[in-house]
């Protein structure tokens, strides 16, 4: 067999740069990845790679990972988890702790998170713990992992309390999305991922939404060409923001836009019930109505996205959780400064601002979008 290609543009993959000094990686995009041993090919050589995945994306694609990863490294094991959001927890994470001692991994073992954005999430934060960091990879699975939680180094665990909590900034060595493996995805799940797609153009770029207006069902019917550019169109606005704000201490909030609502509504009914990209969903048609009574957008602008993901069969009202829970569980949310709730808010054409609002205003648009 000859060895595999070094040059990651024969792939005919979308590159992606991630800039951010000798942190620096790339997300590639495009079909056909997960068994290209070349789509590896950035990954240092080591002795030993683990995979972690889930117990129905693991049956799918482990295999054939651990095939084109055979050229990089040396031994290459398997760790199994459970699937669905619950499994973000502090056992779960033990667990794996358990099996690295196990296989005696040290300093210069890889991981590979192969799956979707809870797989990713807590590989990456096992990556950042085990031995104070080692290296990991991000081989999303999802729309909403290759879209959104693969890319930017954010990983955690959840907390009864809140969403995401308990984590750490470990930023990958490199992500492979690879949008064939949407094709094995439920109908849910990749309506729940179009939600992160729809937050960057409401959010950052309008010139995108108006693509989104126009290619939903094309997505919707899994155009891989179509899903092709909005994989790359959204991490490529990520990537921009990551680079220069790296931290969430600035611009990069702005890229949980709804997210605030949506934590609190997947914490109010139960991690799992609702999926995370529904109840973003839901958070961004709340958030644009709160921006629009802060006089900050018009209502047209609010009607129009309602309408998008609407298109998209995402929810659009809450719950039934009642109003107060909500609005105590967001009390907790991580943009929260000095006791004061903030929430990102749409300005402008396309643009967010992290801003506080009142309490009653946020109980109001809570109760008017039960009856609307």
């Amino acid at each position: 067999m000859n060895p595999p290609a070094t040059d990651p543009e024969a792939l005919r993959a979308c590159r992606v740069s991630v800039s951010l000094a000798e942190r620096s990686y790339d997300v590639l995009v495009g079909k056909g990845l997960l068994d290209d041993a070349r789509a590896f090919a950035a990954l240092r050589p080591a002795a030993h790679a683990v995979i972690i995945t889930n117990e129905v994306v693991g049956p799918l694609f482990a295999e054939r990972v651990m095939h084109a990863l055979r050229s990089r490294f040396s031994r290459i094991s398997t760790v199994t988890l459970a699937d669905g959001e619950v499994q973000k927890r502090w056992q779960t994470l033990n667990d794996i702790f358990d099996s690295l001692i196990a296989e005696h991994c040290d300093r210069n073992t890889t991981l590979i998170a192969l799956g979707g954005g809870v797989v990713g999430d807590i590989t990456g934060f096992a990556a950042a713990c085990y031995m104070r960091g080692i290296d990991y990879v991000q081989v999303p699975t999802t729309l909403l992992a290759q879209v959104d939680s693969s890319v930017g180094g954010k990983t955690a665990i959840n907390h009864p309390a809140g969403k995401n909590m308990i984590g750490a900034f470990h930023q990958p060595r490199l992500v492979i999305a690879d949008v064939d493996t949407l094709s094995t995805l439920p109908r849910r799940e990749l309506i729940a991922g179009l939600a992160e797609v729809i937050k960057y153009g409401a959010a950052v770029d309008a010139a995108f939404l108006g693509w989104l207006e126009d290619n939903l069902s094309r997505l919707l019917a899994l155009d891989g060409d179509a899903l092709v550019y909005a994989v790359r169109r959204s991490c490529e606005l990520k990537a921009g923001i990551v680079a220069a704000d790296e931290r969430e201490s600035g611009r990069r909030a702005v890229l949980n836009f709804g997210h605030t609502f949506a934590h609190a509504i997947e914490a109010g009914v139960g991690y799992g019930r609702w999926l995370h990209g529904e109840a973003v969903g839901c958070g961004m048609v709340l958030a644009s109505r709160l921006s629009e009574r802060m006089g900050l957008i018009s209502s047209e602008r609010a009607s129009r996205l309602q309408i998008i993901i609407e298109r998209a069969g995402l929810p659009t009202r809450p719950p039934d959780v009642d109003d107060a829970t909500i609005v105590r569980l967001m009390r907790a949310d991580k943009k929260s400064l000095d006791g004061k709730q903030r929430f990102v808010l749409l300005e402008g054409a396309d643009d967010a601002v992290l801003a506080p609002a009142p309490e009653d205003l946020v109980e109001r648009v809570l109760r008017d979008s039960r009856s609307s």
